[in-house]
């Protein structure tokens, strides 16, 4: 149902003039975002003729579903006002600040958390849709301005509601173990795991009354750095699940709390991840630029291994982009970073994850963007030399990019062989992003779908697309 009628909305109309959408095209692109995000609608060309002519207003997320779609043509995010639906944002705002002062950080950050312990449900279903790139630029231009602020000391505050008391070591010991146990549940069974969604609830009931409690300038930064890399991890698991609504306000706190900490490194972490989410979500241009920044602020600060590692991330969205020289120049870099690297250094444990193989395997999907099946094969081969069970998405998601090599090198039989370990590894694991891979694949394998191999392996993954994330 919409809501009442407001009079024709001329600048919806114009917008999809200018865009080139019929009614029947637009209504048929927003129930497959709907779709796409568990949602059923159906909307139909009629639907959107009422809300071009009579104003009448979708609910729900429909609205930014509306903006997706015409983003989608236009190649340009669109935001709710351009389309005349900028009053139907239930929380516009939240999450998406990037404070100046660190009360206001505090404020931004505990905000987010208290919004919804659930992401996926309640208001981020609202939301759905909403993701614009764009909305970066801002945190991203403060944080490279400034990375530090000058003391994160706090007063005992005035009695409020969810205030915790003094703040000391032991408090924030065990949000860090809480930080490190997360990632090893977000690494073997993906970011929809049940466990996973305790993150965003110890952030609620644990973080944000510490957050608001009293410390002294030390345990201060211990606490906006442990609590950063926490709402880091609730970002990355939001944007593994298809959340991407919920991980982009995520990362941005996470990127205001890491200045808080003063630890640039960490803040260096969480531009490469909302480059990663920017380059898989279609703009791989502001990929490049969030990368970048990363590297940008890092030169005196991140050891080699972490230089490496946002050096790949780079590479990943110059391929995106089909810059296959600066791609090329990127992963060399990676590689001679890595290489520096030496046991003893004072490597970030969230960076435990990265090694030789990690960058193979990005560099095998750096190739698959640049269409080199041949190089793929090969570093695809370094990726696989050795399958762990502590990263068990990672590997389905290498043995998914190893069958797309086998089937451009025009080896359906291999692909297809492959493509069934793939999917052994994808039903361990909840993660959207392991089933995009998987229906990327079985969408190059479409041309060969009468072979009795094809119809076995899409039968088989039948279970996979359908299981939630």
């Amino acid at each position: 149902m919409s809501r009442e009628p407001r009079g024709p909305n001329e600048k919806l109309g114009a917008v999809l003039a200018l865009a080139g959408i019929s009614n029947a095209g637009l209504a048929r692109r927003v129930n497959d975002l709907g779709a796409q995000r568990g949602l059923t609608l159906r909307y139909d060309k009629t639907s959107v003729a009422r809300w071009v002519t009579k104003g009448m207003v979708p609910q729900g997320s429909a609205p930014h579903l509306i903006a997706a779609a015409i983003s989608g043509k236009l190649g340009r995010p669109v935001p709710l006002h351009e389309i005349g639906l900028a009053d139907t944002d239930p929380a516009p705002e939240i999450g998406l600040a990037f404070p100046r002062d660190v009360p206001g950080a505090v404020d931004s950050a505990t905000a987010l958390y208290r919004l919804d312990v659930t992401p996926g449900k309640g208001i981020w279903q609202s939301l759905a849709g909403s993701f614009a790139v764009s909305a970066y630029a801002g945190p991203v231009s403060r944080w490279l301005i400034s990375q530090v602020d000058a003391s994160v000391a706090r007063e005992a505050p005035a009695p409020q509601e969810g205030a915790g008391g003094r703040v000391g070591h032991s408090d924030v010991s065990k949000l860090r173990e809480a930080a490190e146990e997360a990632r090893r549940w977000d690494s073997k069974y993906g970011g929809g795991d049940w466990r996973s969604s305790m993150v965003p609830e110890c952030l609620r009931t644990d973080a944000a009354p510490l957050l608001l409690g009293s410390y002294s300038d030390e345990v201060g930064r211990s606490l906006f750095r442990a609590t950063a890399e926490l709402t880091r991890l609730a970002g990355w698991m939001a944007f593994d699940t298809g959340q991407q609504e919920a991980a982009q306000r995520y990362y941005i706190q996470a990127l205001r709390l890491a200045r808080a900490a003063a630890d640039v490194p960490l803040g260096g972490y969480v531009l490469a991840s909302m480059s990663l989410q920017a380059t898989y979500r279609g703009f791989a241009e502001e990929g490049v630029d969030l990368a970048q920044a990363a590297l940008e602020r890092n030169r005196q600060w991140a050891t080699a291994r972490t230089r490496s590692f946002f050096h790949l991330v780079e590479a990943r969205a110059l391929a995106k982009a089909g810059d296959a020289a600066g791609c090329g120049h990127a992963l060399a870099a990676a590689e001679s970073w890595l290489e520096r690297a030496r046991e003893g250094d004072d490597d970030p444990g969230w960076l435990d994850f990265y090694a030789h193989d990690r960058l193979a395997a990005d560099a095998a999907e750096c190739y698959i963007d640049l269409k080199v099946p041949g190089q793929v094969r090969r570093f695809t081969e370094q990726a696989l030399s050795e399958p762990t069970e502590e990263f068990v998405r990672s590997h389905g998601l290498r043995l998914v990019v190893a069958a797309v090599a086998e089937l451009e090198s025009g080896n359906l039989d291999a692909a297809c062989a492959v493509g069934s370990r793939a999917l052994e590894v994808a039903g361990r694991i909840s993660s959207a992003r392991t089933t995009d891979y998987v229906r990327d694949l079985l969408h190059r394998l479409a041309p060969y779908e009468h072979e009795p191999l094809v119809k076995e392996l899409q039968e088989r993954a039948r279970t996979v697309l359908t299981a939630p994330a």
